[in-house]
């Protein structure tokens, strides 16, 4: 595999696939979840930061729950799989180029968000399906986090993980972790090809953030995971199974080194505010810049952004604040809710290209096409404003800030289990927020 990145050396390690990156132009994501007695109220809080080529467009798209044709095939960014019978609504935040997703809700309160890590297990260099395609599929499909689980690591096992996880003709692979969570409980799941081990989180607080983070507190894994490990000389068959310490790279690259630091920032921010995390919190750690957890450096910064709230009770709804626009410090997080009135709002969507899409072209992105979606536009105009120390760029912050405090009002109420509101206003709220905050910037 030839990994290639713009102001970059490559270097290829004898028995070790890695690629040396210079420091300032890392590559990186960083998940977030607190379950109860962490969180404030009762609830489990998700949260993620989506790191990515720093021009790439993220789109937020709404998929209605469907029902398919016995024996009919799904096309996914590279590959087609089996489709299933049945698939549930889900809400998804992803780059625009591609099928999958960096994260996403489903109407169960299925959360997934997920990172990319380098380990000891070469990376594939054919397609299959992107860590982002196994995400998606898992939302459709999953009404638990572990139900989630077991979808991804079924169809591992069938398809593989594989081929080019950004829109360049030179390619850039690697395998995934994921975080998953829904009303009750968390789960992290790490890949290494088609092996995986899986931590159980059940209370408390945890973060994931470009590296192999599980020890020997394994929950579930692979049948083979351990009899490969020892038939390739990594661990001795004898003692404690650390999953992280065998199957990371004995050197790391600067991208997982400077992960490091990420990780144990973000965990220290969780332990901060253990027993009263919010929301709000997790929009503040998000937007945290001298941790690097909100990233602008070199070529990658934060792309887009996802808080989400999943109260224990089943009659309250789950949350999901999602920004459609790089750079959460200077975004909007604007609530979305399952339900009645839910349904695409267009500012977020991007332009499609059909047959002629450089992804679906072969040789795949040769040439580029306008992602930019009208929400994209406008925020990048805005934030040049912001960033210029004008007075106009000031106010507009400010009606981001007063825009962003309102969504969070609007659902105050059905969080605390208060009376509903009329049947529609809970689902059209995202649209509504995102038309509200389209006439701000123009």
């Amino acid at each position: 595999m030839e990994v290639v990145v713009p102001g970059t050396k490559l270097e290829i390690l004898q028995g070790e696939r890695m690629t040396s990156w210079s420091p300032d132009t890392p590559c990186s994501c960083d998940c977030f979840v607190s379950v109860p007695p962490a969180s404030a109220i009762p609830a489990v809080i998700f949260a993620k930061n989506s790191d990515r080529p720093r021009d790439e467009v993220q789109e937020v798209v709404f998929v209605p729950a469907a029902t398919h044709a016995p024996g009919s095939w799904l096309q996914c960014t590279y590959i087609e799989v089996e489709q299933v019978l049945k698939t549930h609504a889900v809400i998804l935040s992803r780059p625009s180029w591609l099928w999958g997703a960096e994260m996403g809700a489903n109407e169960h309160g299925v959360c997934i968000g997920n990172e990319a890590v380098w380990t000891k297990e070469p990376v594939g260099e054919g397609e299959a399906l992107l860590g982002m395609d196994l995400l998606r599929l898992a939302l459709e499909r999953s009404s638990s986090a572990q139900e989630a689980l077991h979808v991804i690591t079924g169809l591992l096992e069938r398809h593989g993980q594989g081929g080019s996880g950004w829109e360049d003709p030179k390619a850039f692979c690697y395998h995934n972790t994921f975080l998953l969570a829904d009303r009750t409980e968390a789960w992290v799941l790490e890949t290494a090809g088609r092996l995986w081990a899986a931590q159980r989180i059940q209370e408390g607080t945890r973060n994931i953030s470009n590296q192999l983070s599980i020890g020997t507190d394994i929950s579930a894994e692979h049948p083979e995971l351990r009899t490969h490990a020892q038939a390739q000389g990594w661990w001795g068959g004898q003692g404690n199974f650390d999953f992280a310490q065998v199957f990371s790279l004995t050197q790391q690259p600067v991208r997982m080194e400077a992960a490091k630091a990420r990780f144990r920032a973000g965990r220290e921010l969780l332990q901060q505010r253990q027993g009263s995390i919010t929301a709000q919190v997790m929009m503040d750690i998000l937007r945290n810049k001298e941790s690097g957890i909100c990233m602008d450096s070199g070529g990658f910064r934060t792309t887009a952004s996802m808080v989400s709230v999943l109260p224990r009770d089943p009659a309250q709804p789950c949350v999901h604040f999602l920004t459609a626009t790089p750079d959460p410090s200077r975004s909007v997080f604007k609530p979305f809710i399952f339900g009645v009135g839910a349904a695409q709002a267009p500012q977020v969507l991007s332009p499609t290209f059909g047959a002629q899409d450089p992804v679906r072209t072969i040789p795949r992105f040769q040439t580029r096409v306008d992602r930019r979606h009208s929400l994209y536009r406008a925020h990048q105009e805005a934030l040049g404003l912001m960033e210029s120390g004008q007075d106009q760029g000031r106010q507009l912050r400010q009606k981001q800030r007063e825009l962003e405090q309102e969504g969070l009002e609007a659902v105050r109420g059905p969080l605390a289990g208060e009376q509903a509101p009329p049947p529609g206003a809970l689902g059209s709220l995202f649209q509504a927020f995102v038309q509200r905050e389209s006439q701000a910037y123009a």
